[in-house]
This record gives C-alpha cells, sequence and structure tokens, in this order.
C-alpha cells in the first residue's frame, strides 16, 4: 500500500530542508515500489505437462515457428508491417516520446528575443509665427529570459511518470502485435480445419456415391425397393449441400486473414490445405517468470508507475513556485541602437505561494492517490487473469488430448460398423436403413474428432499467446534510453 502523505503539515519541514540545500535535487512525492502481485508457486493444471528447463522458454525467433507451417510463417510478419492496430499503437509510442519531449522542455529556461522600433515626431508653435518640430527613432532589441526552477521536482516527477507513459505504450505495441498475431493464427487454423471438413465431405460425397450405385444396382436386380435407391441418392445430396455449406466459413476466415496483414481480401488467396496432426511442444516456465513474459502485464506495471510519480508531481504544487527571470539588450536612436552606451539589463526573481485554494491541492493529491491505487488494482487484476488464461489452456491442452484419443478411436470403431454392415448388404442379410445410419454415425463422428483436433491447434495458440508469446519485459526501452531524448537537462 502507498504511505499516505501529509503534505499540508510536511510542506513547510520539507521546504525548509529543500532551501537548506539550495539548488540541491529535492523531488518531493512517494518513490515508486513495484507491489507485490499475487503468484502461485506452480500450475495447477500443469501435470502431464512438460516444465520448461533452463533455456528452453528463451526467444528462438517467432513464436509461431513452432507450428513448422510455411504459409504461417509468411503470412505473421506482415502483422508487424501492415497491420492497422499495430500502426495505430506505434503511433501512439510516437506520440509518448513527444510528450517527454515537450516536458523536458519545462527544466530549460525560455527565451525570447524582441525588436521594437519605434518613430514618433513632435511638433510646437511658438509666438511670432515661427515653429520647430523634432522627429526621432528609437529601437529596442533584447532578450528576455525566464527560468521556473523545478526545486521540488514537480516536472521530473512529471517526467518520470511520462517515461512510464512511453514504456505503457511501448508495451502496448506489443500487447497489439501478440495479439493480432494470434487472431491471425487462430484465423489461419480455422480456415485449415474448413479444407480438412471439405476434404472429409467430399470424400463422404464420393462414398455415398458408391453405395448409391450398389443401391441401385440392387433395385435394377429387383432385391430392394425404390425408397432404398432415394435413401441413398438424399444422402448424397445433402452431403454435398454440407460441403459447399463449408465454402462460406473459409471464405470469411481467408478475409479475415487478409484484414489482419492489412490487404483487401481480393488480393489474398490462400490454396487449401487440410489441417496437420502435429502439434507443437510448448514447454512452461514457473508462475513467477510470467510477469515478465506478458506484455500486458508490464503495461499495467508500468502505469502504476505512471500514476505514483503524479503523485510527487500534485504534492510539489504545495510548495513556492521560484522563477529567475532576465533581460538584456540595447535602447537608444536610430533602427539598431547595438553601442555599450545603449545597454540596458534587468536581473530578478520571484517566488510565488498560493495561500488559499480552497483545498484545490488537497483535492489534487488525492485524487493522485486514488488513481494509484486503481493502478495497483488495475494490474493485480491483469496478473490474474493472465494465470487464469494459463490454466484454462493448459487445462484446455491437456484434456483435449485424452479427447482425440477417445474421438479417434470412435471413428475406427464406426468405420468397422460401417464396413460390416455394408458386406451384409451387399449380401442382402441386413436392410438398408442399417448402412444409412452407419454411415452419418460414421461421418459425425470424423467431424467431432476433427473438430477436437482444430480445437487442440486453437487451444496450443491460445497457450502460447498466454505465456506472453516469447516476448519479454528486456525489450521496453529502459528508463535512461527515454529521459536522454534531450541530451542536456539540467541538474538543479
Amino acid at each position: 500500500m502507498l504511505p499516505l502523505l501529509k503534505p499540508r503539515r510536511n510542506a513547510w519541514v520539507s521546504f525548509s530542508l529543500c532551501l537548506s540545500l539550495a539548488l540541491a535535487n529535492c523531488t518531493v512525492g512517494p518513490d515508486y515500489l513495484r507491489p507485490e502481485a499475487p503468484v502461485p508457486a506452480a500450475y495447477k493444471e500443469l501435470k502431464g505437462w512438460k516444465r520448461a528447463v533452463p533455456g528452453d522458454d528463451r526467444d528462438r525467433g517467432p513464436w509461431w515457428a513452432v507450428f513448422k507451417d510455411e504459409k504461417l510463417d509468411s503470412l505473421e510478419p506482415q502483422i508487424a508491417i501492415s497491420n492497422q492496430t499495430v500502426a495505430a499503437s506505434e503511433a501512439a509510442y510516437r506520440q509518448s516520446l513527444a510528450l517527454i519531449k515537450e516536458t523536458q522542455a519545462a527544466l530549460f529556461p525560455t527565451i525570447t528575443v524582441n525588436y521594437n522600433p519605434t518613430g514618433f515626431h513632435d511638433g510646437a508653435s511658438v509666438a511670432g509665427g515661427s515653429g520647430f518640430s523634432t522627429t526621432r527613432a528609437i529601437s529596442t532589441l533584447s532578450a528576455n529570459a525566464t527560468w521556473d526552477l523545478d526545486l521540488w521536482g514537480k516536472v521530473r516527477r512529471t517526467i518520470e511518470s511520462d517515461v512510464s507513459g512511453a514504456q505503457v505504450s511501448a508495451a502496448d505495441i506489443a500487447n497489439a502485435k501478440l495479439s493480432t498475431q494470434s487472431l491471425l493464427a487462430t484465423a489461419y487454423y480455422n480456415l485449415r480445419s474448413a479444407d480438412a471438413l471439405q476434404a472429409l465431405l467430399d470424400r463422404s460425397v464420393n462414398a455415398f456415391r458408391r453405395t448409391l450405385a450398389i443401391t441401385q444396382n440392387q433395385y435394377a436386380a429387383g432385391t430392394v425397393s425404390k425408397a432404398d435407391v432415394a435413401t441413398a441418392l438424399a444422402q448424397v445430396l445433402n452431403t454435398q449441400s454440407q460441403a459447399i455449406n463449408v465454402g462460406i466459413q473459409r471464405a470469411q476466415f481467408e478475409h479475415a486473414i487478409a484484414a489482419l496483414i492489412g490487404r483487401p481480401p481480393s488480393e489474398l488467396t490462400i490454396p487449401a490445405s487440410p489441417l496437420g496432426y502435429k502439434l507443437p511442444d510448448i514447454p512452461v516456465s514457473v508462475p513467477s517468470a510470467l510477469l515478465e513474459r506478458r506484455p500486458d502485464i508490464a503495461a499495467a506495471e508500468r502505469a502504476m508507475q505512471q500514476q505514483n510519480a503524479l503523485i510527487g508531481a500534485a504534492i510539489a504544487l504545495y510548495y513556492p513556485d521560484v522563477t529567475l527571470s532576465g533581460l538584456f539588450g540595447f535602447m537608444g536612436s536610430g533602427a539598431l541602437a547595438l553601442s555599450l552606451a545603449n545597454e540596458v539589463w534587468t536581473v530578478g526573481a520571484t517566488a510565488v505561494q498560493t495561500a488559499f485554494d480552497a483545498g484545490l491541492r488537497d483535492a489534487q493529491v488525492e485524487a493522485a492517490m486514488a488513481s494509484y491505487q486503481q493502478s495497483v488494482a488495475n494490474y493485480r487484476q491483469v496478473v490474474l487473469t493472465a494465470f487464469q488464461q494459463v490454466e484454462d489452456q493448459l487445462a484446455a491442452v491437456r484434456i483435449l488430448a485424452r479427447q482425440q484419443v477417445v474421438a479417434d478411436g470412435a471413428v475406427r470403431a464406426a468405420q468397422v460398423e460401417l464396413d460390416t454392415l455394408l458386406n451384409q448388404y451387399r449380401a442382402g442379410t441386413v436392410a438398408f436403413t442399417a448402412v444409412v445410419v452407419a454411415q452419418a454415425t460414421l461421418l459425425s463422428d470424423e467431424q467431432s474428432a476433427l473438430a477436437v483436433r482444430q480445437n487442440r491447434f486453437l487451444a496450443a495458440v491460445a497457450l502460447i499467446e498466454a505465456l506472453g508469446g516469447g516476448w519479454d519485459t528486456a525489450e521496453l526501452p529502459n528508463n535512461a534510453e527515454l529521459e536522454t531524448l534531450n541530451p542536456i537537462i539540467p541538474k538543479l
């Protein structure tokens, strides 16, 4: 919990201390310490999963490379180049860098140059009708400087907040890339599943046509009724209809992939290729490593630093605002009075202390503290959600693997049943209805097994995303890099 300061009671104590240190660096407000996050000792759903050994979870290139899919490898890198969500995040990051420079400028004196030529004429009459007049030109050329001394660290705390904000934006870029890459991989494997379903339905149509031919031959021989022929034909047509409908889903997934890589759908065509069977091995490190490998967690943590620094900026408002000012220039006759005889200069200092503000500063400090405490709660919730997502996908991958074994077994059993009944039907010992039911059961079981395989690929993608996709907080720009955007910063 943030130590609650008593600004009004301690203001003059801190003022006396800072004044005794003259122009030394005095920065009021609490220094940032990262609050503890709720980190479990181990993952609950890690049973049967491969725990990462030292070095296993290091980034060895793009995270999607573990799927060993050349087409996916060619699509994913385009996210960083053309995706508009990522482009918007990068623009926000550049804006945050500009904000640092903007705030850093307040540490420097402000200098203005003023040139003011003035001409005037004075005419007068005297007795006797004679008169005289005077025409003169006076010019002023001066340089004015003001410097608001950041004695209490208001500007420096604001810079600290802006630097943390830039780190938030950098983490947001990484999070946008990871999220978009995951969306692309999900759409890609949904598309491949549609290709596999299309191939399955096409094979089933061919099988049902062979059954239809057998039924037509038996009808011609007078051993079955015309109803059996109609049933076999209906089965062929119904399966063809399902196969045609798959084209809608596939087209939509292809269009989604095109949009994700920043291209019009008309410019992208992905050749059909059924979903594979080989899933990657994904090592899972200890839970505490997740805090460093998730860009959204890093962004939430940096947001705490950002809000904490703003408390100091608000507390600094309790102290006098000290400003140095000066002027140097020339004022005299002529258009440009550059002469030592015309030299003018002034030097001054101003200290302004708010005597009464009806509790405004109190409210500003309280608001800053509340914002910080809100960011702490948000950070802890992001951490909890991250662990939930990892646990969810670990459970999904483990359970779906078990389900795949059972679903594949059901397909094999249904195939044996169909082969047996088809032979018996040819021999005339069973009714055609039994064959139709067996064929429908086999197709349903094959679709279920395909759906499980599809879900396993999607769960693998989601698990990699939940683990941070190989990203690490070391990729964030550090404070020193961001604070030296302006190379010369005066040390008060």
